[in-house]
């Protein structure tokens, strides 16, 4: 007995609207997937960064892949700035204390993230 729901499907390209016309200064962010606790999104930095003395500390663990530009994460504890380049991703485990301390701003750093518990 065959189903009678069909499948859903979502399609799109990570690059569409990257870096056309920017209305504000803060980074694109557009959650891809929302599933049992994961979330996926595409981050677009044009030369943000995270305020002095802000770290982000998430709940949740998160990989993020840099897939184009360049940017500078930084760890708490770390004194070694983590510098990125496209093709480069980390894993930043719940609670691990990180920032963002530089974007390129001559080209978009279009980011891939996946959030879990």
């Amino acid at each position: 007995m065959r189903s009678s729901l069909k499948p859903t499907r979502s399609s799109g390209n990570l690059f569409d609207a990257v870096g056309r016309s920017r209305t504000t200064a803060d980074e694109q962010v557009d959650a891809l997937v929302e599933r049992g606790g994961v979330t996926i999104e595409r981050i677009v930095s044009t030369g943000q960064a995270s305020p002095p003395g802000f770290w982000y500390d998430s709940p949740r663990a998160e990989w993020v892949v840099l897939l184009s530009g360049a940017a500078v994460l930084e760890f708490d504890g770390d004194p070694e700035p983590h510098p990125m380049k496209p093709g480069d991703h980390v894993l930043i485990e719940a609670h691990c204390r990180h920032r963002v301390a530089y974007t390129s701003d001559t080209e978009p750093s279009v980011w891939l993230a996946v959030y879990y518990p």
